[in-house]
Parts: C-alpha cells; sequence; structure tokens
C-alpha cells in the first residue's frame, strides 16, 4: 500500500516589518472626482506618465499667453501636476514674466541668486554645496504660505545624468491604508527651516534665519485649493513632526507617509536638454533632483510663485 504525504493546510508564522510598502494593485487616478476631462485647443500635449507629467508642444513661452492661453495651461497643470516645455531658451526676465501669469514671485535668501533676487540660480559643478539634491520634498514648506509653484530652466545639462523626477502626492493619498488615513486626516505637522538646510550650511549661516522663518503648523494632508483634491503635504526635508504625538510614534508615521513619494507608478522622470522648461504645481507634488552627473557641471535657474495658506 503507497502511503501519499498530505500537503500541511496551516502556514508557518511569518512577520513582515510594520508599515511596510506592500504589492498589489494601486489606485491611479489623475483627474479629480467629477472633473470634466475637455481637449486642449491652443497646444499639443504629450502625457509622459500615468498619473503626473506631460510635454507641452507648439507654445513659445517668450511671448505673452493672453487670458485663454493662461487658463488652459492653469488646466493642464492642475490635471498633470508638471508640464514640461522643450528648447525654450528662456532670459531671466522672460522666465520671470511667464511665471508672474500665476502671481507674484517669491525669494529665497537661503539660496544664491540669479539676476535678481527672485532668481535661484543653481550651479553645481565639482565642489559644489549640493543643495537638495538626491531628497524627495516640497519646496519651502517651512513658510506659512508655501510656493504655489516653481519654473526651472536648465541652463547647462551634463553629458550623462541630472534627471528631475516628480511624485503625485494626491495619488499617494488616494493608496495610503484606510486606517492611515484615520489617523492622518484632520492632524496638522511642524515644519521648519533649520532641517531643510543644516544639511548644507553651517550655524553662523542659519542663526539669522531662525525668527525670519520660526516653525510653521500645516495639515498632514491638504486641500488643494483650486481641484478640492486631498493630497499629503508632509515631506523629509522640512517636516520634524505631527501635532500632539509622542515622538516615537510621529517619527514612524512621518517616515511612512514621507516614502510614499518613492512609489513609481506616482512618479514621472524628465531627462533634461538645454533651454526646457518644468513648470510644477508645488502645493501637490514633491521633486527630486537626481545628482548623479559628477565630475560634470549642471547649471538651472529657477523662479518660484507665491502660494496660499494650506488647508
Amino acid at each position: 500500500m503507497t502511503v501519499v504525504d498530505t500537503p500541511p493546510t496551516t502556514l508557518r508564522e511569518a512577520t513582515i516589518p510594520p508599515d511596510g510598502m506592500y504589492e498589489g494593485a494601486r489606485v491611479l487616478r489623475r483627474l479629480p472626482e467629477g472633473w470634466e476631462e475637455r481637449p486642449y485647443e491652443r497646444f499639443e500635449i504629450a502625457p509622459l506618465g500615468r498619473v503626473i507629467g506631460a510635454e507641452i508642444r507648439g507654445l513659445d513661452l517668450s511671448r505673452p499667453l493672453g487670458p485663454a492661453l493662461r487658463e488652459e495651461l492653469n488646466r493642464a497643470l492642475l490635471e498633470w501636476k508638471v508640464l514640461f516645455f522643450r528648447a525654450q531658451h528662456l532670459t531671466s526676465e522672460q522666465q520671470r514674466g511667464f511665471a508672474r501669469n500665476w502671481g507674484e514671485l517669491e525669494t529665497n535668501p537661503l539660496l544664491a541668486a540669479g539676476s535678481s533676487e527672485d532668481v535661484v540660480r543653481f550651479d553645481k559643478a565639482s565642489g559644489a554645496t549640493p543643495t537638495f539634491e538626491n531628497v524627495w520634498h516640497t519646496d519651502v514648506t517651512f513658510r506659512t504660505r508655501p510656493a504655489l509653484g516653481a519654473v526651472l530652466q536648465l541652463r547647462e545639462v551634463p553629458p550623462v545624468g541630472g534627471d528631475t523626477m516628480w511624485a503625485d502626492m494626491a495619488a499617494a493619498y488616494d493608496n495610503l491604508p484606510a486606517e492611515v488615513k484615520e489617523r492622518v486626516d484632520g492632524a496638522t505637522a511642524v515644519h521648519d527651516v533649520i532641517p531643510g538646510f543644516v544639511r548644507f550650511y553651517g550655524p553662523e549661516r542659519l542663526a539669522p534665519f531662525q525668527e525670519m522663518f520660526p516653525p510653521v503648523e500645516h495639515p498632514v494632508v491638504r486641500t488643494h485649493p483650486e481641484t478640492g483634491r486631498r493630497m499629503l503635504f508632509v515631506n523629509t526635508s522640512f517636516t520634524t513632526r505631527i501635532t500632539g504625538m509622542e515622538r516615537e510614534e510621529s517619527d514612524r508615521l512621518l517616515s511612512f507617509l514621507c516614502r510614499q513619494a518613492h512609489v513609481p507608478e506616482y512618479q514621472v522622470r524628465f531627462h533634461w536638454q538645454p533651454g526646457d522648461i518644468a513648470f510644477w504645481d508645488n502645493r501637490a507634488t514633491q521633486h527630486y533632483a537626481v545628482n548623479d552627473y559628477a565630475p560634470h557641471r549642471r547649471v538651472a535657474e529657477r523662479v518660484a510663485i507665491e502660494g496660499d495658506r494650506p488647508f
């Protein structure tokens, strides 16, 4: 008589780390619920990602936009979160003029200025201060009114590398586990200028800015003022703790929330050529400048647009 071994019906005990990133289907919703998707009439658009990132073709940004074109570009920005324009080669004044279609420009005294105080120049050669590269972040969330958006132009591009990536933080929020959403909806977090810059500058440089930029609180999940979408609004550069939580609990939750920007399905990656422009919605995204081009040089100029207080 042959005896057949019956496979076990129970599995061995196995534990995965808490707050991990799990495989499986993700909700990839580009537009807000109830949003009417319409064709663009004044330019061509070429999507670069499923939920974020599109190249705009057929426009010369050195020319005035006009109300109708500005409105259609704004709709594209809300729908795609970051827009790319190839080979524009704008002067600094033209770049500032384009950005001013969305509001007043802000200055950042902690970063090197270009042709004026509201133009930031990132001139990265061998040995340059590596400000805000190789880290996912949202710009200037240490301000009471963080930037609405930013317009970045590459003046000099390395022969290899130097890409920039953006992540859609509305998609990141959509895919949070229900129990995490319950913990963060309505919560606030502290944002501080010091941890974001202490990696680059010593106390003598930073101390004068402590009073200029005191710590501020923003919602962990902010509501987009134009689309109404809910979006994660914490980042590793400036968010220090979640209000009202013990340090260990806050650190663990913030670590999990910040890792959501690392999910490839929420991202777009752009390979630069000289004169290219990126215009992103700073309210809805995080970005990551990839520093993989040493010893070559990379030169960029950025103007930022004043924003509103998150709610």
